[in-house]
């Protein structure tokens, strides 16, 4: 199972009419995020077929096609990286973990972090030091903050919401839209689980937060509890 071979299976379902549109969908225009990124236009259930097909793949393998410029085998790589944390035992997920902090700059989307982050950095950290959270937080590196967020889904499903408030906390001044929309949406995931957690988090921050934030952490609530908010009348 070479990389070369899953690379041979995945073009078969390349397209380049696919690719124009994925190139615009992730913002690969100069200055836009995902700059330069380079598409077979592979759609994700073909992605998720080929994961399935090369389940085995050894992991000397996968790094070589988390190394490669198009973003359809990058993804693909770190599908099957979760794959294999999932099924794993301590010393595999060690040793996929590792390897995923190494290759942080191949980890360089959206949907490469969401994807990913939650499978693999969230439960490695699980009862034991989260430290890494705050460190990437602080990162100029705008995709290692998505991880540090998203990894907190997997405390959140937990309702342990303390990393995921902490971090949205340190994160009030972000720059960056995606960024934005991370935060908020791992502020709705909390309020799913309590309610009470988030609005005392919103009463406390709502008027500082990036309205795309503020958005996204209130999508679910009424309609007239949602204008309040958006309003700054909420005390």
């Amino acid at each position: 199972m070479t990389a070369q071979k899953i690379q041979t299976y995945l073009r078969r379902f390349a397209s380049k009419e696919k690719a124009r549109l994925l190139q615009g969908f992730f913002k690969t225009g100069p200055g836009q995020y995902g700059e330069g990124d380079k598409f077979l236009g592979v759609m994700v259930p073909n992605i998720r077929r080929t994961v399935k097909e090369f389940a085995d793949a050894p992991l000397s393998e996968i790094v070589k096609l988390l190394h490669s410029p198009w973003h359809e085998e990058r993804l693909l790589a770190l599908l099957l990286m979760v794959q294999k944390y999932e099924k794993g035992d301590d010393e595999l997920r060690k040793r996929i973990y590792t390897l995923y902090l190494k290759n942080t700059k191949y980890i360089n989307n959206w949907d490469l972090v969401d994807l990913s982050a939650p499978k693999i950095v969230g439960p490695w950290l699980d009862g034991g030091s989260r430290s890494l959270l705050y460190r990437f937080v602080r990162s100029k590196n705008l995709w290692e903050r998505r991880i540090a967020v998203l990894a907190t889904f997997a405390y959140i499903r937990k309702s342990d919401f303390a990393d995921a408030l902490a971090l949205a906390e340190m994160l009030l001044a972000d720059c960056h839209d995606l960024m934005h929309k991370a935060v908020g949406w791992m502020l709705r995931e909390v309020g799913k689980k309590d309610v009470a957690v988030l609005e005392g988090f919103l009463r406390k921050h709502h008027r500082a937060m990036p309205r795309t934030a503020l958005r996204y952490a209130i999508e679910r609530f009424p309609e007239a509890k949602r204008q309040k908010y958006l309003r700054n009348e909420i005390k």
